[in-house]
């Protein structure tokens, strides 16, 4: 390592303590990768970057020196949560300090209506915690173990987002975040003043500390059921959406996706599957409409793990357990719109082998179409194909912060002036690189 590390990392002991930075190859490999994996156009192009430093923080104001710090020194930063991100968002593509949150995890606080946590708290804690309270939290992400500061960094929503939407529509009350100056200290935002910190990808300020809203705690079931066809499924999709209470999740499968899900007697084989999770004062109008449709109930489930199990099986991980399955063969596309149920055969002809994951939300249905990888181009010229059916797409095969990037921009020029904010990650010229890379 060149001097400019070398002090920095002598500074950085003296704030967290030997054992709270590590320059060794193994903590800084571990460090340098996360759930990009997922994508093969990534995959082809790992590894990307290697961290030069890795620290590990275990309170947010501990986390503000350390960042003051490395941009005394010129030295990029990287923030990382659980590092369970599909994207790249967390590997640091310029080298120098990996800033690994995972530590800072305490619960500040739990309130009428709110919860405050360190960053590094994760989402099962917060909503445990919450539910002590007789509350729980809007929403959280699919891997419920996913730490609150990187959730709001690089999610979008979750379980819950079919009542209460996005990440950008009040989840969040209030952010403590720093900003990449000299005198770096924290800096509270909220309400409106939070909302561009939110998936930005710690490129224009770093969350250390979030206070996101609870509601009154709910009597949730886990329910299962089962199809003799993927088009009996999609049929109860947007009905499903609209019970009342309204679901927390509500996701579908066709059968060879449903197939290399997790062995479990409510998702027989062969079988198209529904998962949901559901107030109890709704079973009885859910059960009517799978019955309506020509499915069967398979189990309805009580407990908190029975819920964490449904949703450790929506959005993208129904993917990730078609992957392991069958290794080195798919890829996905994040998809919406009401072709996902009204074009379904031409929708997942897009792609070689497609088949459709998809999740009920309020207006219209989202969705993961996976397809048989062939190269990234084969990936991009789908988009235009699925653009003609009237279908959305999200690209999930690229890094680049792609919410509002201009503002993400033009606050970083006050919040980031000299880039040192997970570079390459935001479109604009990156932080010279440093130190050992790859």
């Amino acid at each position: 390592m060149n001097d400019t590390l070398t002090a920095l990392e002598t500074e950085l002991r003296g704030i967290l303590g030997d054992k709270g930075v590590s320059a060794e190859l193994v903590a800084r490999e571990r460090a340098s990768v996360d759930g990009s994996r997922l994508s093969p156009v990534i995959t082809e192009q790992l590894p990307l970057g290697l961290a030069d430093l890795v620290a590990w923080p275990t309170t947010a104001e501990q986390a503000a020196l350390v960042v003051a710090a490395a941009v005394r020194h010129g030295v990029p930063i990287t923030p990382r949560g659980k590092g369970t991100g599909n994207y790249g968002q967390a590997i640091p593509m310029s080298g120098g300090l990996v800033l690994d949150l995972s530590k800072a995890r305490t619960i500040v606080e739990v309130g009428d209506g709110f919860i405050t946590a360190d960053a590094g708290a994760s989402l099962a804690a917060l909503e445990q915690a919450a539910n002590r309270a007789g509350q729980q939290v809007l929403m959280y992400p699919s891997t419920a173990n996913s730490s609150i500061g990187g959730f709001l960094s690089g999610g979008s929503g979750g379980t819950g987002s079919i009542k209460h939407g996005m990440l950008h529509t009040g989840f969040a009350l209030a952010l403590d975040v720093v900003h990449a100056v000299p005198d770096a200290t924290i800096v509270r935002v909220a309400g409106a003043d939070a909302e561009p910190y939110i998936h930005n990808y710690g490129t224009a300020g770093i969350i250390l500390r979030a206070t996101v809203a609870l509601e009154p705690l709910q009597d949730w079931r886990g329910f299962f059921a089962s199809f003799d066809t993927f088009e009996q499924a999609l049929a109860v999709i947007r009905p499903f959406a609209d019970l009342e209470p309204t679901p927390r999740l509500v996701s579908a499968d066709q059968a060879t996706l449903a197939n290399a899900l997790p062995t479990d007697a409510a998702i027989p084989a062969d079988r198209a599957s529904l998962r949901a999770i559901l107030d109890v004062a709704s079973v009885a109008e859910a059960t009517r409409l799978v019955e309506a449709a020509g499915g069967r109930v398979e189990d309805v489930r009580e407990g908190a793990q029975a819920s964490m199990k449904i949703s450790m099986m929506s959005y993208n991980h129904p993917i990730e357990w078609l992957q392991k399955a069958y290794p080195d063969t798919y890829f996905h596309v994040e998809v919406s719109g009401d072709a996902l149920v009204d074009r379904i055969d031409e929708v997942q002809a897009v792609y070689p082998g497609g088949m459709l994951h998809i999740e009920a939300q309020k207006g219209r249905p989202i969705g993961m179409l996976a397809g048989v990888y062939s190269s990234a181009e084969e990936v991009y010229a789908g988009f235009d194909r699925l653009a003609d059916l009237g279908v959305g797409y999200h690209n999930p095969h690229q890094w680049f912060v792609d919410y509002q990037p201009e503002r993400t921009a033009r606050l970083a020029e006050t919040t980031d002036p000299h880039g040192l904010l997970n570079p390459g990650k935001l479109r604009r010229e990156p932080a010279v690189v440093t130190g050992d890379q790859r």
